[in-house]
């Protein structure tokens, strides 16, 4: 198959300096699942190819559980200690039909979707051939002379610049490159030609390569998502109505019948609480469902939420709709799904959610992904972090 943007992650299983540096844990998770977040998010990515020769790290990387993630072996001739990434990527292309790679790093976790989409953005705009990801650095660089004194390399002594007057200069954090196939295959270089450059955050200035580098960038890591954990939580509060679809979310997905030939569902009773809890706090609940059974609607009723809506087949329109008819923002809406029906009105809402089987398309748009699967109390689950944070800040939000 032919694919128009691929992502290369090479993870070496001989690292050195960290033993099993590539999926050792950082923060909770391993290092790789990181970078693999934004590369999973980047829409333009089509695919994303993890190259490797160590099997525990492939069954890392499996258990990452993304349709658009998959891990290929890598020869002896591109593992060993002196073997360039080029020589990985170049091993790739032959085997692979693809028009652009993005090779990105392991090392740089604080790589972002936003970084990703302003490469791509650049490379397409055919002002460059060749796109790498840098941070500014405001620093006087000095280099020793032949005689044993030294000189500034970019900037006057005699007119030292204040910082804010400073230009600064570019640094490559490594964090990622990308090219086009043809001109990686021609130069064995993953960067060539006119080459355009994108500035990422300043604490992206770290790859890493060391213990030093481990924990100075799992401290920077941590505030980051700190940031973005209360960001969610700010989002939460302000959730006033929680919209959920029935099959799949409220129930297993699973088709029961019974010896008369009447349909089942299965639901579960924690959702039943969450609806209840939501009620007391004020929050108001709607089912909507792409089905037309009654059962669902009877399930609704002693739920007693706010209300059921069956045979939905542009659930999105029905979503605004309900905004106007509630009076809120759609920022104020939750919405849980898990296929693809639901995706736009997750896109939309101010706090979109998948549970944990639902599609790859759908848990990659979610702001949030249940560890329940369908019919295992994801309502509940969902519910549970609106309370916690209408009554207080919970920590355990993860992004």
């Amino acid at each position: 198959m032919a694919y128009k943007n691929v992502a290369f992650i090479p993870l070496r299983a001989g690292s050195k300096s960290i033993p099993n540096k590539n999926i050792k844990p950082m923060n909770g998770r391993p290092l790789v699942y990181w970078v693999l977040d934004p590369a999973v998010k980047c829409e333009y990515i089509d695919k994303i190819f993890v190259s490797t020769d160590g099997q525990v790290i492939k069954q890392v990387v499996e258990e990452y559980d993304s349709d658009k993630v998959i891990v290929i072996g890598r020869s002896e001739e591109t593992a060993r200690d002196e073997s360039s990434t080029e020589s990985a990527m170049l091993e790739f292309a032959e085997k692979y039909e693809f028009e652009n790679i993005v090779l990105i790093q392991a090392t740089s976790p604080l790589l972002e979707k936003h970084d990703l989409d302003k490469g791509f953005e650049l490379f397409f705009s055919g002002k460059y051939d060749s796109v790498l990801s840098a941070v500014r650095q405001k620093r006087f660089i000095w280099t020793e002379n032949e005689e044993g004194s030294y000189s500034p390399q970019n900037y006057d002594v005699q007119r030292r610049p204040r910082r804010q007057e400073f230009e600064g200069f570019f640094v490559e954090n490594g964090a990622f490159y990308i090219t086009s196939k043809q001109r990686l295959v021609d130069t064995k270089c993953r960067i060539s030609g006119r080459i355009g450059l994108v500035e990422m955050a300043e604490e992206s200035y770290f790859e890493i390569d060391s213990m030093h580098d481990w924990n100075i960038v799992e401290i920077l890591l941590r505030r980051i998502k700190s940031v973005e954990s209360n960001e969610m939580h700010q989002s939460i509060k302000n959730i006033k109505l929680v919209i959920t679809d029935s099959d799949g979310v409220l129930t297993d997905g699973g088709m029961y019948y019974s010896e008369d030939g009447n349909e089942l569902k299965k639901f579960n009773t924690k959702d039943g609480m969450a609806v209840q809890l939501l009620n007391e706090i004020g929050v108001k609940t709607v089912i909507i469902t792409g089905e037309s059974l009654e059962l669902i609607s009877r399930r609704g009723k002693k739920l007693n939420v706010d209300g059921v809506y069956l045979g939905i087949k542009e659930k999105a329109r029905l979503v605004k709709k309900l905004a106007e008819d509630y009076n809120i923002e759609l920022s104020e809406i939750a919405y849980i799904g898990d296929d693809i029906n639901d995706l736009e009105s997750i896109k939309m809402v101010g706090f979109g959610c998948s549970v944990s089987d639902g599609i790859s398309e759908v848990k990659e748009a979610a702001r949030y992904v249940t560890k329940a699967k369908g019919g295992e109390g994801a309502l509940r689950e969902v519910a549970d972090l609106i309370i916690n944070a209408k009554t207080y800040y919970s920590p355990t939000i993860k992004c």
